[in-house]
C-alpha cells in the first residue's frame, strides 16, 4: 500500500486525488511526500492520524493545490503556517483533533471549515478572509466576542460559529451582510437583546440563536425575513464529463462557474447542523436551499409572541421554547402553511390553543407543553390526530382528547323576566306529561286505598256502611227536592 501511494503521488499529471469514505489509516500528511501538480486532495472520512508536516518547503510541494479536505479523521497538532500561505481556496479540516490558534496568511479562502476541533483563543481574523463565502468555526473553544472585522465578509453565505464560548452582544453589523443565508450562533454566551438590524437579512433562510442568554422582546420587524428567490447551494452536473468531475455551483450572484476550469470542478458542499423535529441533523448541499427556520429557543426572551411572525409564510421551523414569553398563541400562526415543526413549550403562554392551527397540513411536530394554557383542545383532525398528550402536558387547565381531562359542559341557565312569565299560556304546558302524571297519581291512590280495605276487615265494614248511608241520604235529598214542588203545584 505504501509503495502504491508513493508511486501515485509522484505522478506529474495527477490533478485530483480522492480517497474519501474508506477505512484508510496512517500518517499520510506527516511524511515528506511530493504531490507534484495535484490540485485537489480528498482524504476525508477515513482513519488517518498524525500531524501535518510543518515545513516551509511544503509551500512548493503544494504549489498548485487549491482544495484540501481532510475532514472526519484523527489528525492532531496545529495547523501549519504554510497552509495559510499556500494557493488553497478551500480548506476543510472539520471533525479532527486540531488545537491552538488558526494561523493567518495570504491564502484567499473561499471555503473554510475548521469546526468540531479544539481551536481556542479569540476568533481568528485574517485579511484573506474577505472573499469567504462559507465560514465554519463552530464546535471549538473560541472565546471573546465576534470581531468587528467580520463586517468585511460581504460575500459570506454561511456564518456558523455556534457551540463555542463566545460572549457579549450580537453585533448590529451582521445585518449588513446582505448575502447571508445561514446565521448560526447557537450555544454560546451571547447576552442583551436581539438587534433589529438582523431584520435587514432579507436573503436569510436559517437563523439559529438558541441556547444563549438573550433577553427582551422578539423584534417585530422579523416579519421582513422572507424565503430567498435564488439558489445558493445548488450543485449541477454536466453530462459531457465523467461522474468524477462534473460538478459546478451557482454563486450568490447567479454567476455559474466554468465547468471546464479544473479549479472549479468538485467544489466542496456546504454542511450545516440544524435541530428540527426534535432531531439534530446535518443538512448538506442543495437541501440547504429548501430549509427555512427560526430558532430562538433556550434564552430569556419576554413579551408576547408577535402576530407578525405569521407573515413568515415560507418558514418550515419555528422554535420559541424555553423562554419567558407570555400572552396568547396568535391566530396568525395558522398562516404558516409550510411549517413542519412548531415548538412553543416551556413559556408562560395563556388562553386557548387556536383551532385555526388545524389548517397546518404539514405540521409534524407541535409542542405547547408547560405553559398556562386552558380550555378545550382543537379537534383531533388532520395533523392534530397524530399529536399525543406529550404535546400538551404541564397545562392542567387544558381538556379534551388526547388528554385524560374531560371537558365538562356547564348547565345553561335561562332567567325569565316577570313579563315573560305573565305572558305564558296554559296551552304551553306539555299535556302528555300532565295526563301521564295525573293518571299515575290517581292509580297509586286507588291501589293504596283498595289494599287498605282488603287487609282491614273492620275498616272495610265501616266503609261499606258509610257508602250505604251516603246512598240513602242522596236518595231522600233528591226525593224531597222533587216532591215538594210537585205537591205545591197540586195544591
Amino acid at each position: 500500500m505504501e509503495k502504491y501511494q508513493r508511486d501515485c503521488l509522484r505522478t506529474s499529471h495527477l490533478a485530483i486525488l480522492e480517497l474519501s469514505n474508506n477505512k484508510l489509516h496512517g500518517e499520510v500528511l506527516s511524511r515528506n511526500l511530493s504531490f507534484g501538480n495535484i490540485r485537489k486532495i480528498y482524504l476525508n472520512s477515513n482513519c488517518f492520524t498524525g500531524e501535518i508536516e510543518n515545513e516551509t518547503s511544503k509551500m512548493s510541494t503544494f504549489s498548485s493545490l487549491n482544495l484540501l479536505d481532510i475532514s472526519n479523521n484523527h489528525f492532531t497538532g496545529l495547523i501549519p503556517h504554510w497552509i495559510s500561505n499556500s494557493t488553497l481556496s478551500q480548506l476543510v479540516v472539520r471533525n479532527n483533533r486540531f488545537g491552538g490558534q488558526f494561523p493567518c496568511g495570504i491564502a484567499s479562502f473561499w471555503f473554510l471549515d475548521i469546526s468540531q476541533n479544539y481551536f481556542s483563543g479569540p476568533i481568528p481574523w485574517c485579511s484573506n478572509f474577505q472573499n469567504l463565502a462559507h465560514l465554519h468555526f463552530g464546535s471549538n473553544k473560541f472565546t471573546g466576542s465576534i470581531p468587528n472585522s467580520f463586517r468585511n465578509l460581504s460575500r459570506v453565505l454561511t456564518l456558523a460559529i455556534g457551540n463555542n464560548i463566545l460572549s457579549g452582544k450580537i453585533p448590529e453589523f451582521l445585518g449588513e451582510l446582505s448575502n447571508l443565508r445561514i446565521l448560526q450562533l447557537r450555544k454560546n454566551k451571547f447576552s442583551g437583546s436581539i438587534p433589529n438590524q438582523l431584520c435587514k437579512l432579507t436573503n436569510v433562510s436559517l437563523i439559529d440563536l438558541s441556547s444563549n442568554s438573550l433577553s427582551g422582546p422578539i423584534p417585530r420587524c422579523l416579519q421582513n425575513i422572507t424565503s430567498p428567490i435564488y439558489h445558493a447551494f445548488m450543485q449541477r452536473i454536466d453530462a459531457t464529463f465523467s461522474r468524477s468531475s462534473l460538478y459546478s455551483y451557482m454563486s450568490v450572484l447567479n454567476k455559474e462557474f466554468d465547468i471546464h476550469d479544473e479549479d472549479n470542478m468538485l467544489q466542496t458542499q456546504d454542511e450545516v447542523m440544524f435541530t428540527t423535529k426534535n432531531l439534530s441533523l446535518i443538512y448538506k448541499g442543495e437541501i440547504l436551499d429548501m430549509i427555512s427556520g427560526l430558532d430562538l429557543s433556550c434564552n430569556k426572551l419576554s413579551g408576547d409572541i408577535l402576530e407578525e411572525l405569521g407573515m413568515l409564510t415560507q418558514i418550515r421551523l419555528l422554535n420559541l421554547s424555553h423562554n419567558v414569553l407570555t400572552g396568547p398563541i396568535p391566530l396568525n400562526l395558522s398562516y404558516l402553511t409550510k411549517i413542519e415543526s412548531l415548538d412553543l413549550s416551556s413559556n408562560g403562554l395563556t388562553g386557548k390553543v387556536p383551532t385555526e392551527l388545524i389548517e397546518l397540513k404539514f405540521l409534524a411536530i407541535f409542542n405547547v407543553s408547560y405553559n398556562n394554557l386552558s380550555g378545550r383542545l382543537p379537534e383531533m383532525k388532520a395533523q392534530f390526530n397524530t399529536f399525543t398528550k406529550d404535546s400538551y402536558e404541564g397545562n392542567p387547565l387544558l381538556c379534551g382528547l388526547p388528554l385524560e381531562n374531560k371537558c365538562t359542559n356547564e348547565p345553561h341557565v335561562t332567567y325569565r323576566s316577570n313579563e315573560e312569565e305573565s305572558d305564558e299560556k296554559w296551552y304551553d304546558i306539555d299535556m302528555t306529561s300532565f295526563y301521564g302524571s295525573f293518571g299515575s297519581t290517581w292509580f297509586v291512590l286507588m291501589a293504596g286505598f283498595t289494599t287498605l280495605l282488603y287487609i282491614n276487615r273492620y275498616r272495610r265494614r265501616r266503609w261499606l256502611d258509610l257508602v250505604e248511608e251516603c246512598m240513602y241520604t242522596c236518595y231522600y235529598f233528591f226525593y224531597d227536592l222533587v216532591r215538594k214542588p210537585y205537591m205545591l203545584f197540586l195544591n
